[in-house]
């Protein structure tokens, strides 16, 4: 089993900044793709960002300049978000595209993080 724990959301004025960390664990032979989504009310999930291993980033335009995604040597990723905007209010997600030590390859989620900014 792999799981997918993030962190860091919360509730922060127009301009503002955060950081998101995602934490996988489990049985992981190894880690593809990271990436981070996001899902406003009454809206479809959203892709903001995501990073190949090989260190490929992309970007949704709405978030290109202001937002960063990356990634340590310990099966953690982030997202630095900052500048934001009332319009990036969500609950973002973390997806991670994983070998597993039971020679499977699928992605995986988190449960979810709010993140709330104020006009």
């Amino acid at each position: 089993q792999v799981q997918l724990v993030e962190s860091g959301g919360g509730l922060v004025q127009a301009g503002g900044s955060l950081r998101l960390s995602c934490a996988v664990s489990g049985s992981i032979s190894r880690i593809y793709a990271m990436g981070w989504y996001r899902q406003a009310p009454g809206k479809q999930r959203e892709l903001v960002a995501v990073l190949t291993s090989g260190g490929t980033t992309n970007y949704a335009d709405s978030v290109k300049g202001r937002f960063t995604i990356s990634r340590d040597n310990a099966n953690k990723g982030y997202l630095q978000m900052n500048s934001l905007k009332p319009e990036d209010t969500a609950v973002y997600y973390c997806n991670a595209d994983v070998w597993t030590t039971m020679d499977t390859r699928r992605g995986y989620w988190g449960q979810g993080t709010q993140v709330t900014v104020s006009s």
